[in-house]
């Protein structure tokens, strides 16, 4: 029998999805019936409802943005404590004690595995953040606690052999103050899933937790402990994801991205934790696992469908969360600022091809929503998961309309067949454009009424003003993402496939025959839809640059965003500041990072 605290808790957490819910189809709605007011008003035409279809595609994912956004202000606003609003109380004085600035002093008494999965990775940047992650852990006299591991899955023998010899040497150098571990698997199968797994069957019965790290993360001993102590405190806990947020840089493309994303998920991360409670998300790294019911429950199933030769699954972070809930573990999002970094991509290219693997990794889910024992809640977050992506075809798809339309009939508000009301497309589309930012909207809001947080970003004006700048950025940008994401599943389509593919992590420089070579189609598109719309119906050209404007000029966005001086003119005029930079904790200062270095520095 439940006892009564947890009945309250399911009562309470079970009510918050049911309005959510409310909330978001009501919004998809209203937004449907009004495109369909604008779009039909003398009746149902085909080419408008192909349209019309193409929107609603969207509108999910933009009414949970809208949703999780105010959701997330309103408990930042009225909460003096926003994570009790979204998290158990024993958890919170598990992370927290009585204030985040109170030194928590619970004993640790398990033991944890670091996780670090590398593919043909730079074992200079790994060794340097482990270096300061020890010393931390030594320094709180709790490394006894803990066990390094360096999962390898680089299969470059020439990589391998100098990356066998780094660690080795890491591994000597810190032999008496913790234990590392090298392996690395010839056969990587089942990309960095199937590589963690491995690490389970071997050595997870020597412990209890794991912490999962990418190549390019990095979390203090303090972040850690954090995690540590709530899944210590909680033993129905089985994914603890810590909030990863971004390194500064001193890259410009990078900067601008990092700020948009530091700004955007403050509202989102706490308006979605407030209704998916324990069924939170799992992002793959900078979280702690509990291993045992992770062996048990979360190994991946392979993909079968479609009479292809079994495939393993790209993205396996959310079916790994949703797999630990239908064991009946909670899965959990800390959503507190707390030393957890990792390193953006450094250009646009790097970016996109993240994103395409991502993109075909979410499309897989389809074939696992079925999945018995599943929550209700888990099916629809792997759904969401989908529609993040195939909301990218719709837009294209819909810009598509557009063009054609205005070219066989006319963007007018004439009597003819076909016509629209253009009033009421022109004011959708400005609420489809604000509210698309609304999660930066109101978390600068959030900002600007806290006098520590705004001078932490540089000052009202400085945020204004790079917020203003990120606004532009996000608008070039997204439809470059969008039709990057709408070829991509036309190829995947045809039966072509990317799989896991490695990074490039450090800052370089991105030539315009490069771009040119990635970006060509890009840019066709948007210059043969805008004119076509200008030559039929010049009064809607201005909005239609907004989505053709960012594919018009993506190839000199590319180059220019990898130039090294334009990431040090940001950095010397405080533009995309982020509070790292203004007050850089001391854990981050080891890490030398060019942004962070003195003005008179900075060449």
């Amino acid at each position: 029998m439940l006892s009564s605290t947890q009945s309250d808790y399911d009562f309470k957490i079970n009510a918050r999805r049911i309005l959510f819910a409310v909330l978001v189809l009501a919004t998809i709605a209203t937004l449907c019936s009004w495109l369909f007011l604008a779009l039909m008003p003398q009746g149902i035409g085909a080419f408008y409802l192909v349209a019309w279809f193409c929107y609603a595609m969207t509108t999910p994912w933009l009414a949970i943005g809208i949703w999780n956004s105010l959701i997330g202000i309103l408990v930042m606003r009225l909460s003096s404590n926003p994570l009790s609003c979204v998290m158990p109380a024993h958890l919170v004085n598990a992370a927290m004690g009585d204030s985040i600035s109170t030194p928590i002093t619970t004993p640790i008494t398990t033991s944890t595995a670091l996780l670090v999965c590398i593919r043909s990775e730079s074992p200079a940047a790994i060794t340097r953040n482990l270096a300061l992650t020890i010393n931390g852990l030594v320094t709180a006299h709790v490394a006894k606690h803990f066990h390094i591991y360096i999962l390898s899955d680089t299969q470059d023998a020439a990589v391998a052999i100098l990356e066998e010899q780094a660690f080795e040497q890491f591994k000597s150098s810190f032999e008496n103050l913790v234990a590392v571990t090298y392996r690395r698997r010839e056969n990587n199968i089942g990309y960095k899933a199937g590589n963690v797994l491995d690490f389970c069957k071997q050595w997870g019965s020597e412990h209890d937790f794991a912490l999962t790290l990418d190549a390019d993360s990095f979390m203090s001993a303090s972040a850690i402990l954090r995690l540590v102590r709530m899944m210590q405190a909680d033993s129905k806990l089985g994914i603890l994801q810590g909030l990863v947020i971004s390194m500064p840089s001193a890259n410009a493309f990078t900067r601008i991205f990092q700020f948009g994303m530091r700004l955007g998920m403050r509202s989102w991360t706490l308006g979605s934790a407030w209704w998916q409670g324990d069924c939170g998300p799992y992002w793959g790294h900078n979280a702690l696992l509990r291993i045992a019911p992770f062996t048990q429950h979360c190994e991946l199933p392979l993909l079968k469908s479609g009479g292809k030769k079994p495939r393993h699954i790209l993205s396996h972070d959310q079916v790994e969360a949703v797999l630990m809930r239908r064991a009946g573990f909670d899965v959990r999002v800390l959503p507190l600022e707390d030393e957890s970094w990792e390193q953006s991509p450094p250009t646009l290219l790097e970016f996109s091809k993240r994103d395409l693997r991502w993109c075909e990794g979410n499309l897989q889910y389809g074939e696992l929503i079925g999945l018995p024992g599943l929550k209700l809640v888990s099916r629809v977050q792997l759904l969401l998961a989908m529609m993040m992506y195939t909301s990218a075809p719709a837009w294209t798809m819909l810009m598509v309309c557009i063009t054609l339309s205005s070219t066989a009939f006319g963007l007018t508000n004439g009597a003819q067949p076909g016509a629209i009301d253009l009033d009421l497309l022109i004011a959708l589309f400005t609420f489809t454009a604000v509210s698309s930012f609304l999660p930066k909207i109101v978390s600068t809001i959030d900002v600007l009424f806290h006098s520590q947080q705004r001078s932490a970003f540089g000052g009202a004006r400085k945020l204004c003003q790079s917020l203003v700048l990120e606004t532009i950025f996000s608008v070039l940008i997204s439809p470059v993402m969008m039709f990057n994401q709408t070829l991509f599943m036309l190829k995947l389509a045809l039966g072509q496939s990317t799989g896991w593919t490695g990074q490039a992590r450090d800052d370089h420089l991105v030539t315009w025959s490069v771009a040119l070579r990635q970006y060509w189609p890009h840019t066709l598109f948007g210059l043969c839809s805008l004119g076509l719309i200008y030559l039929s119906h010049t009064g809607v050209v201005v909005f239609a640059l907004f989505y053709m404007l960012g594919l018009m000029t993506c190839i000199p966005m590319a180059v220019l965003l990898s130039r090294p001086a334009l990431g040090r003119w940001m950095v010397k005029s405080k533009i995309a500041l982020l509070p790292e930079e203004t007050g850089p904790p001391e854990v981050l200062l080891s890490l030398d990072l060019p942004c962070l270095q003195p003005i008179s520095a900075i060449r």
